[in-house]
């Protein structure tokens, strides 16, 4: 094979690589758009988003004003798993800001196991870079949830177990989210979609209920 072919052949292996490449990057938001977005509610008014920083957990809801906890803890940190995404006692700050290094419990938000909603947040990337235990991509299977499904909470020596109830999405100025309803114990789980995007134009909301 003389040089010229050469060239060429690699040039095609190279073009053909670059492509495979851009549509195993591009496919899972367009995925998500015609699928799994569809199975959800959007709520209330779009938002025009600029990009952000959104390891940092102050970024996901701007409009919302930080708060003191509402019980006093002396807890910082507790764990939750998600058997059908593989998540294994994965690490919540309470009121932390980081969501490189954890999840991240909204300040403001009920504990675990007592009356109100506890809301926690946690990073996605591309779902074909999904690693349950690595934070940055912790949540980017969170779409394939369903009604039913289980939630484990460690917390303060106490386990608790929720069953997830709903799932919909939210722009970043729906903090309606945010508010506590006291009729029973709720963890909501929250990140942005679609997983991937680099817009993060939209919160995916799963919501669930405790039941033991």
């Amino acid at each position: 094979m003389n040089r010229k072919k050469v060239i060429k052949v690699a040039a095609l292996i190279s073009g053909v690589s670059g492509l495979i490449i851009l549509i195993s990057s591009v496919w899972p938001i367009i995925e998500y758009q015609l699928t799994d977005a569809r199975a959800y509610k959007t709520l209330l008014s779009p938002l025009t988003i600029e990009r952000q920083d959104f390891t940092k957990a102050s970024n996901w809801f701007p409009d919302a004003e930080k708060t003191k906890l509402i019980i006093d803890s002396k807890v910082s940190f507790y764990t939750i798993s998600i058997p059908k995404l593989k998540i294994e006692n994965a690490r919540v700050a309470i009121g932390g800001e980081d969501l490189s290094k954890n999840l991240v419990q909204y300040p403001g938000t009920a504990l675990p196991g007592k009356n109100g909603n506890a809301v926690v947040f946690g990073h996605s990337i591309l779902p074909i870079f999904y690693n349950p235990k690595n934070y940055m991509a912790i949540f980017s299977t969170l779409p394939t949830l369903k009604e039913g499904d289980d939630i484990f909470i460690e917390y303060d020596g106490i386990s608790y177990k929720f069953k997830v109830e709903e799932l919909f999405e939210i722009y970043p100025t729906d903090i309606q989210i945010l508010e506590q309803n006291t009729t029973d114990s709720f963890i909501t789980l929250v990140t942005c979609v679609p997983p991937g995007d680099p817009r993060n134009p939209k919160r995916l909301i799963v919501r669930a209920r405790v039941v033991s």
